[in-house]
């Protein structure tokens, strides 16, 4: 589906979505204060903030990190081409709303495998007149399927980025360590990796309980530690930007407003997890954060 295609049917497309069971990407929507998610995904969402109260805060510093990560890419390395896996529902500040704002000429891929990110697909097809903004509806365990269609729209002669934002820790390492590797493969030199994955190291009782949380529902959910995330950038020969693998809010902060509390009051919008728990991330600390990121490059 490109920006030109016509939009899907959305009355099919919803035939297709199970609503009796959880799904991440809808998961994550609630914790951003969304409104495109079901009972399954409320309570799979509920379960994880009693076991997390402040795991909101690993949700919303991971988008902060994607608007630093592209934001560094776009205006200080040139990258015009970005191929964002694991996409999930339209969000403030896209892949493509940041990349554009910078330059307005810039490609962008998105790919995800729930149907209901499909229906909302349109709002991540607002490209700029220069650019272009496409959407596959693909799972990362399907790395073939996403490069033959994304070539439709990215040239792999040109260096693209590559966003993997907390996704491969829904993914088992008998899969995950081959999927990046093929993935990287088929991009050229001076192509980049933008990597956020949720880690046990900092803060291993909450997000511990968390990760059973999801297992009980039927969710891969695999907490890799620093020097396990560190493979999907030394196994495949990348360099690391500084400053390396860190937690979320030590990578290149900038302090800027958070994008998720632009459509109003947070708490409000999160009380049907648990009124009173909301802290903004300008207030949180590092025992609030448990996950890693980091951007390499491909020499």
């Amino acid at each position: 589906m490109s920006a030109d295609a016509p939009a899907p049917d959305a009355a099919e497309l919803r035939k297709r979505i199970d609503t009796t069971k959880a799904h991440p990407a809808r998961v994550y929507d609630v914790f951003l204060g969304g409104k495109d998610n079901y009972p399954a995904d409320r309570e799979a969402a509920a379960m994880a903030a009693k076991a997390n109260p402040r795991g909101h805060l690993d949700v919303r510093h991971n988008r902060d990190f994607v608007r630093r990560a592209v934001t560094v890419l776009a205006d200080g390395t040139g990258i015009r081409q970005f191929l964002d896996i694991g996409t999930g529902l339209p969000t403030q500040q896209n892949v493509h709303q940041i990349a554009q704002a910078i330059a307005p000429d810039a490609e962008i891929v998105y790919v995800d495998n729930d149907p209901i990110v499909l229906v909302h697909a349109q709002a991540l097809l607002t490209s700029s007149p220069e650019g272009r903004t496409d959407y596959i509806e693909a799972d990362l365990r399907e790395p073939d399927r996403i490069l033959e269609a994304a070539r439709h729209t990215l040239d792999f002669d040109r260096p693209v980025a590559l966003v993997l934002a907390a996704v491969l820790h829904f993914i088992e390492d008998e899969t995950a360590h081959p999927v990046v590797a093929r993935l990287l493969d088929a991009l050229p030199s001076g192509s980049h990796l933008v990597l956020s994955h949720l880690s046990a190291d900092m803060n291993p009782g909450p997000i511990t309980k968390v990760a059973e949380t999801f297992h009980k529902r039927g969710f891969s959910f695999v907490l890799r530690r620093r020097e396990e995330i560190e493979r999907f950038v030394t196994d495949n020969g990348l360099e690391l930007l500084d400053p390396g693998i860190v937690p979320s809010r030590h990578w290149r902060p900038d302090h800027a407003a958070d994008a998720t509390e632009a459509e109003g009051p947070a708490p409000e919008r999160l009380d049907h997890l648990d009124e009173g728990r909301y802290v903004s991330i300008s207030e949180a600390t590092d025992e609030d954060v448990n996950i890693y990121v980091l951007v390499a490059r491909k020499p």
